[in-house]
């Protein structure tokens, strides 16, 4: 339709300039925040404005203040950028404009995403019969698992948690180590399952929960329900829990295992690294993202359950309205939307375009770079290596807490390359994380010269 052509154009002229700069941009955003607000806060309009006007405008008003997490000097956090199949068909997802909450809604986004969950279960090495959802990011990939978590351990007590809720429940207790993320506390807090149940047990010197610790956990309290929670790559150095251990530990209790993998699990897509995941396929649930090491754009993450029965009880509704398929999947039985985007197809596209070998290239082609940036900054006058990446996670430091963050902020100042804080072990640190397909070692090498010439200073 001509309504559609100018703006589309307009917006397609503008990302493709924006994406063909970003070797060129500084990585960190250079407008302040009351620049922007100054150019953002406009009154708003009484009448209408030509929506090629309203891009080109608004493309305008935020330069500066966009984050070039997209490019390959991007080390911040563990966030990937968009594989061009995987973004082009972000924009098709747009324009067809699906709600994907049922094969009814639209047939071929349900279709995509059960293609595209198997493929995922497959490079995963999960069990093929594991139900699985395409969630927002691992936190509410976390969510969904722990929800069919909770009705499954209540269940077993003759509990019905979504008709009965929690009041009057038996206590759950929540196990994991002291090097949890955040995003699972949150998903604890959403679903009520309550802080104060959780018990944190200590790890080893690799950051590995130690395997006497969990044990004398569940031993204490034997008859209660538990919920174990592994690590597939810890935040901050990578470190992977010992499933092959750690998992029959928990089963003789009859705890459910719940694995965040948010980018760890990726580690079994490459017979490089998948000896770090050994076992991890006897857990309950697990929980990854796509929009870190896949490099799909956001919002996208996955949730797979080994009971399929528990999630989808915890999950599924019936309306007269609604409109269920009888051989096909109806996607809101398995994820907490009803209303979702059909993230299913950036999936599907990313898969395709990498293949199996593909993703375990990225997979290893990151962890190298990791390790290059971290051994080669770490050997700097002034610059002490913490962590040597095992994965695509390391830590360096600059000297005493101050010191490290003024360096950090220096790196990012010159527009060279992000890298973001951390405190681990006591200390503050530079964590340095590679999860984006486009990092060369011309990146590589542009971010080590930016730190040296910091540190030189």
């Amino acid at each position: 339709m001509v309504q559609f052509r100018e703006p589309l154009e307009a917006a397609s002229r503008l990302a493709l300039s924006y994406l063909d700069q970003l070797d060129r941009l500084p990585v960190a955003p250079t407008a302040g925040l009351d620049e922007l607000r100054s150019r953002l806060e406009k009154p708003l309009n009484n009448a209408g404005i030509l929506p090629e006007q309203v891009i080109t405008e608004l493309a305008a008003d935020v330069e500066g203040g966009i984050m070039a997490s997209a490019g390959g000097r991007f080390f911040g956090w563990v966030m990937g950028g968009s594989l061009p199949a995987a973004l082009a068909a972000d924009w098709l997802t747009s324009a067809w404009d699906q709600n994907a909450a049922s094969y009814a809604a639209g047939p071929a986004a349900a279709i995509v995403e059960e293609v595209a969950g198997a493929w995922l279960k497959e490079i995963f090495g999960l069990p093929a019969s594991a139900s699985f959802a395409l969630v927002t990011g691992c936190q509410m990939a976390h969510a969904t698992c722990l929800a069919a978590a909770r009705h499954a351990v209540l269940f077993k007590r003759g509990w019905d948690v979504e008709q009965r809720g929690l009041f009057s429940a038996s206590p759950i207790r929540l196990l994991t180590s002291s090097e949890r993320h955040g995003s699972f506390e949150r998903a604890v807090r959403l679903l009520g399952l309550g802080l104060q149940q959780i018990t944190y047990l200590p790890t080893d010197e690799h950051g590995r929960l130690r395997e006497d610790a969990l044990e004398q956990a569940l031993r204490a309290d034997p008859e209660s329900s538990a919920i174990v929670l592994l690590q597939a790559g810890d935040v901050n150095i990578g470190a992977y829990d010992a499933f092959e251990a750690l998992i029959p530990i928990a089963k003789r209790y009859g705890a459910w295992v719940h694995v965040d993998g948010a980018f760890g699990l990726w580690a079994a897509a490459s017979p490089l690294f998948r000896h770090l995941v050994k076992g991890v396929e006897a857990a309950d649930s697990w929980a990854t993202d796509g929009h870190k090491w896949l490099n799909v754009p956001y919002d996208c993450g996955y949730a797979f359950v080994a009971d399929s029965d528990a999630q989808r009880a915890s999950m599924s509704y019936r309306a007269p309205y609604l409109t269920h398929a009888a051989n096909a999947r109806d996607q809101m039985d398995w994820t907490p939307e009803w209303s979702r985007r059909a993230r299913g197809f950036s999936t599907y596209a990313a898969l395709r375009q990498l293949g199996r070998s593909g993703v375990a290239e990225l997979v290893e082609r990151c962890c190298r770079h990791a390790h290059s940036l971290v051994t080669r900054i770490g050997s700097l006058r002034g610059a002490e290596m913490l962590w040597e990446p095992v994965i695509n996670q390391g830590l360096v430091s600059f000297g005493d807490d101050q010191r490290t963050d003024e360096v950090i902020a220096a790196i990012v100042a010159t527009g060279e390359a992000f890298f973001g804080g951390t405190t681990w072990r006591g200390r503050r640190a530079m964590r340095v994380s590679v999860c984006n397909w486009q990092t060369s070692e011309q990146d590589v090498d542009r971010a080590v010269k930016a730190v040296e010439a910091v540190l030189a200073a």
